[in-house]
C-alpha cells in the first residue's frame, strides 16, 4: 500500500501551476480541493458554482452545510476527514457545458490530486465527475451506486447533494445514497481484480 503524504503542500505547488491556465480567465479564484491528505474518500464534485468561486472553496452555502449532515449522520466523519475535488475547476461560472478540450485540459490536475492522496474510495457526484472518470457513456442514472474498480481505487456514483435541495423528491434519494456507500465502505474488502483502466 502507498504511504499517503502527511501534508498537501504537493497539491499547492500544482495549483500554482494550474490557475495559469486560460480556462480561469473571469474567475475570481481557482477552486482547486480541500480536506485531508489522508483520506480514504474522495468526493468529486462537478464545476465550483458562483459561491465557490468568491471563496476559493469546494461546497460552500447550503449545499455544503448538506455534505456535512450527510458526512456526519451517516458516514460518521467531518469534513477534515474527506477530501473534495472538483472536476473542471477553473472553468468560468458561465461555462456549465466543457468541451472535450477543456475537459482534457484539467483531468490532469484531478489525476494528480487522487495519486497524491491515494484514497480507497472516489464518490463521483453526479454524470459529469462520473464520466469524467470512468471515461463511460453511461450516466448516473445507471452507474449509480454501483461500484467500478478504475486503477488503485473504486469509483462510487451517487446523486449530487444539491439535487436533493433543488428536487424535494430525491432527498431520500441523495440519503441512500450515502447509506450505500456506508454499506460498501464496511463491507469486506473484494479479491483483486484486474484493473478495468489504469489512471497512473
Amino acid at each position: 500500500m502507498t504511504e499517503k503524504i502527511q501534508a498537501l503542500s504537493s497539491l499547492a505547488e500544482i495549483v500554482e501551476k494550474c490557475q495559469k491556465c486560460e480556462l480561469a480567465r473571469g474567475r475570481t479564484n481557482v477552486v482547486f480541493g480541500e480536506g485531508s491528505a489522508e483520506a480514504d474518500i474522495v468526493f468529486v464534485g462537478e464545476a465550483p458554482g458562483y459561491h465557490e468561486d468568491l471563496q476559493g472553496k469546494p461546497f460552500v452555502g447550503s449545499a455544503g452545510r448538506f455534505l456535512d449532515e450527510l458526512l456526519r449522520e451517516i458516514l460518521g466523519l467531518g469534513r477534515d476527514e474527506v477530501y473534495i475535488a472538483n472536476v473542471i475547476k477553473c472553468r468560468p461560472p458561465e461555462n456549465r457545458d466543457p468541451t472535450a478540450h477543456e475537459i482534457d485540459s484539467c483531468k490532469p490536475y484531478l489525476l494528480k490530486q487522487l495519486e497524491i492522496i491515494s484514497p480507497r474510495v472516489v464518490c463521483t457526484l453526479g454524470n459529469f465527475a462520473t464520466k469524467t472518470l470512468t471515461n463511460r457513456r453511461e450516466g448516473i442514472s445507471r452507474l449509480r451506486r454501483k461500484p467500478i474498480r478504475i486503477g488503485k481505487f473504486y469509483v462510487f456514483p451517487i446523486f449530487h447533494p444539491a439535487a436533493a435541495l433543488h428536487r424535494g423528491d430525491l432527498y431520500d434519494e441523495v440519503r441512500q445514497d450515502f447509506a450505500s456507500l456506508r454499506e460498501f465502505l464496511d463491507a469486506p474488502e473484494p479479491p483483486e481484480e484486474p484493473s478495468q483502466m489504469e489512471l497512473f
